[in-house]
């Protein structure tokens, strides 16, 4: 199983705690001492990761990019979950899936990754000819929640929300022209919330196939946000009901 790489404190602290036996090797700045490079180092030292101290040039060309605020980590990949039914089927309390379509922007999904474990939800969809998949960038600003979400790239994104309502989950999409907000639908049982891309929106064919459409109520001159934040404000207000 080939190596890949994970960068910044946060992701690569994660990893440590989650799966240690995972790391390869962790390369630091040899030029960093400070309280928090510290803090790391004594953290992957008790978790028995082998410690490189490298220049700025090596980390650079390892992370493919200069913002890795020196520390990256050679990884073996985890074991992935294999299906959404696998993810459901070991979830605790109803269901909470967030799907997004035709969201191509890393930095978006990782954001959307880590207000996901924040909330709680079970799993993030996305299909594979509309989605960036899982790099290092993502997993960098996911802050550690690529490595507890799963992310499931979905041949057909229509059949799979299909799926889901086998299962008894609804499937609530937003809109800007929906009629009702998200503060007035019900999202106490199993859901799948479904986000399309900035600008875009949903593809017609996701539309029709939501049971509910919502949206964002906006007071001011900006007509959309950002995805992640949309998708923190959906997903916040399910796990709001949920704690009534």
């Amino acid at each position: 199983m080939s190596n890949k790489v994970l960068f910044g404190f946060h992701a690569v602290t994660v990893r440590l705690k989650t799966a240690p036996k995972s790391v390869t090797e962790v390369h630091v700045d040899a030029t960093r001492r400070d309280a928090r490079m510290r803090q790391f180092v004594e953290r992957a030292t008790e978790a028995g990761a082998r410690l490189v101290d490298s220049d700025g040039d090596r980390l650079n060309k390892l992370a493919g990019t200069s913002r890795h605020q020196g520390v990256v980590a050679r990884v073996t990949p985890l074991a992935p979950t294999h299906s959404l039914d696998d993810a459901l089927d070991a979830a605790q309390g109803p269901s909470l899936v967030l799907v997004l379509d035709g969201v191509t922007d890393p930095h978006n999904l990782g954001a959307c990754l880590r207000v996901a474990d924040g909330a709680g939800a079970h799993a993030v969809v996305a299909p594979k000819d509309h989605a960036v998949g899982l790099n290092a960038t993502v997993a960098k600003v996911a802050s550690g929640a690529a490595e507890t979400v799963p992310y499931l790239m979905v041949t057909n994104l229509a059949r799979t929300l299909g799926e889901l309502k086998e299962r008894d989950v609804r499937i609530i999409g937003t809109a800007d022209d929906a009629p009702h907000t998200i503060y007035e639908a019900d999202l106490s049982g199993p859901v799948a919330l479904v986000l399309g891309a900035e600008g875009d929106g949903m593809r017609q064919l996701t539309r029709k196939t939501c049971d509910e459409l919502v949206r964002i109520p906006m007071r001011g001159a900006v007509e959309s946000l950002n995805v992640s934040v949309a998708a923190g404000i959906c997903l916040y207000e399910a796990l709001r009901q949920r704690s009534r």
